[in-house]
């Protein structure tokens, strides 16, 4: 039996992980009128039919250029705004999209963050409920243990970007404005936790010197 979607938090939503993306776990933010959905889940009926139920789609942000997966086919049934950042814009070359450089708000409690380093265009999207939850794409991605770490890999565009985008998120946040990371694969580290929590302590303790320092994973 196909796995459903499943709440993560009230308002928040994690489908499973979607074939088309690599394995990527797209979400849906429910905001009074507004539905954000951060990546494409996979685009069968179930899912379809779940978005519809729920209103449709009114934003679609696109953390990287690995999350794009079906934006041309949700743009058409739900008539949604496309996010994504200008660097990676060029890949969706027959859609109407709207891009940002460095921050775009959504709404007065969401707001996309620009976070290079995994792609050109990675970013991260900010949503203040529950005492802050940031959807990391694959900036940040559960290890075995089931923490928060950026994964160098050999398709990964610039290591000590992604590094200093690390630095860039905890100067922004708090242990009291980032409670919760929902990363955007690797879900199954998380062993049937729906979120990493104690998101900024995590990452404060993080050794990014040696970080920098780390051999690329194949």
């Amino acid at each position: 039996m196909p796995k459903q979607p499943r709440a993560v938090l009230d308002t928040i939503i994690a489908f499973p992980p979607n074939r088309d993306t690599l394995g990527a776990t797209a979400y849906l933010i429910v905001e009074n009128e507004t539905k954000i959905l951060v990546d494409c889940p996979a685009w069968d009926e179930q899912n379809q039919k779940f978005l519809r139920d729920r209103g449709g789609v009114s934003w679609l942000v696109v953390t990287h250029r690995g999350g794009i997966g079906k934006v041309e086919e949700i743009q058409q049934a739900f008539g949604c705004k496309v996010l994504i950042q200008e660097q990676e814009a060029y890949l969706l070359p027959k859609l109407e999209v709207n891009t940002f450089r460095s921050e775009f708000r959504l709404t007065p409690h969401s707001q996309v963050i620009w976070t290079p380093g995994h792609s050109p265009g990675s970013s991260c999207l900010y949503y203040s409920a529950f005492g802050g939850v940031l959807f990391s794409g694959r900036h940040l991605l559960p290890n075995l243990e089931g923490l928060p770490v950026p994964l160098q890999t050999s398709k990964t565009f610039h290591w000590p970007r992604q590094i200093r985008s690390i630095e860039l998120l905890l100067a922004r946040f708090s242990p009291e404005t980032l409670k919760y990371i929902c990363p955007g694969a690797n879900t199954g580290f998380l062993r049937g936790k729906r979120a990493i929590d104690r998101a900024y302590q995590h990452l404060v303790s993080l050794d990014l010197d040696a970080l920098l320092l780390a051999k690329p994973v194949l």
